[in-house]
């Protein structure tokens, strides 16, 4: 029977099982192989590679470790014919015929790309999340991708941090919602799922945290903030099912992450019960040493095994701390007990996700599912979605397609679909892109007449990057004379109805070590802004970023945010800006009047002078610019009756809240109810407000709905610093309810004992 473990097709066209394998399968599946497994072979499932596809002797010390079965997983590979290939050595060259577990930074998307994470986020319905990765899960199986290094969950709180467009803000209660939704979206119903893919949180645990917004720094968190703030998201994610967790570089109260025995086994196997398989960042094991913590390679595979580490996510051969796993298991410092769990936790994924019955990608569905219209049509829906409409002076928008007979359309980003993608894009495919340029265009037809121009040269950021280095996220650039561009752009505004500006950061601005020190506009779009406002006319701002962006006090007549709006954000953006759809985004964060104000948050502690709270600063205010949650609609809402069930409950007693919401507009519009707490007393001091709830809606004009929330336990409960556990007081809480964070409509409940 051992055989029939380890056989597998020369060719398999069929899905994982219809249904989850039970443990005692899985188990039996596992000892069979484990039985047969030498050291080397074990330490090998324990080891993952880069592969970027190549051929001949580029590739051949990686062929030769997988043929010897000393690699347990490849990431960096999208070609089916490739993974096919590495796979067969493998399946069909290895002792044990143990396939790979492929990888890759499936972050919003594969062929087609979604808005990225934080304007997922923006939209405030976690159904959105789910379907965008449902459809990324899909496309990343057809062509034989297994595991996906997402989702990003880590809390961002300085939005110098480049990081944070691939999480969902500021706010841990919105952030578990997006968490577990995208987990839902990547693996289904159960690990192994038809389509589905292995989700892997990260970073486990407080890399939003590193000072000054700069990656990859060190991070100091307090306990309150650690366990009510940082971890909360990475909880939501393991109690959706995720498979995986991704471990941090940086340290943790002195302790790097990839080797916190406490953060990777007492948090998150002893206290959550995670029974996945944990992997490094990228080299994260071997810079245990980089930290000064661990003394070289070796002792590094020790410290990051012994803390729980399963799988280091290496280099290239040779180049890799778990490759001195057998001789720190000879010399005593590793048991070999620990190893076999680790290789347990491995194998059990493969097993779960069906790889040794069917290892191989049928390439010819996976061209069908890549080219699947359907996925376009959920990048569009989750795009319009996600834009936050921040101003709109006078209703200037939506624009009267029938009224504008000439458009100018200017920036440099306007017609660049490498930056309509945004970041964490590696596998690009251009041509499908619809740019904003492109969507006005096909919206308007021969119906109006519109003009580009670039305005200025695409921004170029001062410091290169690793991916930059590796060729793997390469910025498309226009190359103009800035003042003869912005001259051009002038005239081209004055001699139009309207100027549609498309501002922000290219791509290669944000993402992973790409933090700023500034939120000014970069290069000279802060001049070309105000040059073409200068023109009288009436201008529309886009903002292509994600974070907020200083622009210095300019008045367009509408702003709006658009992210990075993905393969359909240019149809998307015009959909929106001619009125077909309606922008119902709210802000994921506290958007920054300045890069002096950061870190801002809205679920500060309440300071020692409340009343002088707006008086910290003495050369501007302490206010942000838009607050949490906000945006605006092409309707208007209000907010009424606010009531809850009882306006007395016990400690460990759930209560309805609800209140009316109102469409007081002439359109039909969605609208984003938030529901926020504020804790009056109890074992430790809390927040001013924290978001408990919040549910998108439709409302016709003039029409009212009833919105309930639900307060159980765990949103009343908290990690007291004082107590060293989770706490519910017996207290007063204010409760406030309306469309964003400073919700006047306000009434209380008391939690305490009859």
């Amino acid at each position: 029977m051992v055989g029939a473990v380890n056989a597998a097709p020369a060719k398999s066209k069929a899905a994982p099982a219809a249904a989850p394998l039970t443990e005692a399968q899985v188990d039996a599946r596992v000892d069979a192989l484990m039985a047969q497994m030498t050291t080397e072979e074990k330490v090998g499932q324990l080891i993952q590679y880069f592969n970027f596809g190549g051929t001949g002797e580029q590739a051949a010390p990686l062929e030769k470790e997988v043929a010897a079965g000393r690699a347990g997983s490849l990431l960096f590979m999208t070609d089916p014919v490739q993974i096919n290939r590495m796979q067969r050595i493998a399946v069909e060259q290895s002792r044990l015929k143990i396939p790979l577990l492929f990888g890759f930074d499936v972050i919003h998307g594969l062929r087609t790309v979604m808005p990225v994470p934080i304007a997922v986020a923006a939209s405030w319905d976690p159904k959105v999340a789910e379907a965008g990765q449902t459809v990324a899960a899909a496309e990343a199986r057809a062509v034989g991708i297994h595991w996906a290094f997402a989702p990003m969950v880590d809390i961002a709180r300085d939005q110098r941090w480049g990081r944070m467009v691939e999480g969902a803000g500021e706010d841990p209660f919105l952030g578990s919602a997006m968490a577990a939704a995208q987990v839902r979206g990547f693996q289904g119903a159960y690990l192994g799922a038809p389509g589905r893919i292995i989700a892997g949180p990260k970073h486990f645990a407080g890399y939003g945290a590193s000072l000054g917004g700069r990656d990859y720094d060190e991070v100091n968190i307090s306990d309150n903030e650690l366990w009510n703030v940082y971890l909360p998201p990475f909880q939501a994610a393991i109690e959706a099912g995720a498979g995986n967790i991704m471990s941090a570089y940086m340290g943790l109260n002195g302790t790097p992450a990839s080797g916190n025995r406490w953060l990777l086994t007492d948090v998150l196997r002893g206290r959550w019960g995670f029974k996945g398989f944990v992997v490094t960042d990228a080299g994260a094991a071997r810079d245990l040493s980089t930290h000064g913590y661990a003394a070289d390679d070796a002792d590094a595979a020790t410290r990051a095994l012994n803390a729980g580490v399963d799988m280091e996510m290496g280099i290239s051969p040779g180049k890799t701390a778990f490759q001195h796993l057998p001789e720190q298991i000879a010399a005593g410092k590793v048991k070999m007990a620990d190893i076999d769990t680790a290789v347990r936790r491995v194998l059990a994924a493969k097993i779960r996700m069906g790889l040794f019955e069917n290892p191989y990608v049928d390439v010819a569905s996976a061209t069908k599912v890549l080219a699947d219209p359907a996925h376009r049509d959920v990048s569009r829906r989750a795009a319009e979605a996600s834009f936050v409409l921040l101003h709109n002076a006078g209703n200037l928008l939506p624009l009267n397609r029938t009224g504008v007979k000439s458009i100018a359309v200017i920036g440099p980003m306007a017609d660049s679909a490498r930056d309509t993608i945004g970041p964490w894009v590696f596998d690009v495919k251009s041509a499908e892109t619809v740019t904003v340029l492109a969507g006005i265009k096909a919206k308007l037809g021969a119906g109006a007449n519109v003009a580009y121009a670039p305005g200025v040269s695409t921004p170029k950021r001062v410091n290169g990057s690793f991916f930059d280095e590796m060729g793997l996220n390469k910025q498309t650039y226009v190359e103009v004379d800035d003042n003869a561009a912005i001259a051009e752009a002038v005239a081209k505004a004055k001699a139009s109805d309207v100027a549609v500006l498309v501002l922000g950061e290219p791509q290669n601005m944000i993402g992973e070590y790409a933090s700023r020190s500034s939120l000014d506009l970069p290069g000279r779009q802060q001049e070309l802004l105000n040059a073409v406002i200068a023109t009288g006319k009436p201008v529309v701002v886009l903002l292509m970023s994600a974070r907020p962006l200083d622009l210095k006090g300019a008045k367009p007549g509408a702003l709006m945010n658009i992210w990075y709006p993905g393969t359909q954000g240019g149809t998307a953006v015009a959909n929106v800006l001619f009125g077909d759809a309606a922008p119902a985004g709210r802000l994921p964060f506290s958007w920054a009047r300045s890069v002096g104000q950061l870190p801002m948050i809205y679920s500060h502690l309440t300071g020692h002078q409340p009343s002088t709270a707006d008086k910290h600063y003495g050369d501007a205010p302490s206010t942000p610019l838009y607050p949490f949650g906000y945006g605006l609609s092409y309707s208007t809402f209000s907010y009424a009756n606010l009531s809850v069930a009882k306006g007395k409950i016990a400690p460990g007693e759930s209560v309805e809240v609800s209140v009316d919401v109102k469409n007081t507009g002439t359109r039909p519009a969605d609208e984003v109810a938030q529901l926020y707490i504020h804790q009056r007393h109890g074992s430790s001091a809390r927040p001013v407000r924290e978001l408990k709830g919040f549910s998108r809606i439709t409302l016709a004009p003039g029409e009212v709905r009833k919105v309930t929330f639900r307060l159980s336990p765990k949103e009343l409960t908290y990690w007291s610093a004082a107590k060293g556990a989770y706490v519910q007081d017996e207290t007063v809480f204010d409760l406030y309810a309306g469309g964003d964070s400073t919700a006047p409509l306000a009434t209380t409940l008391s939690v305490a004992k009859n």
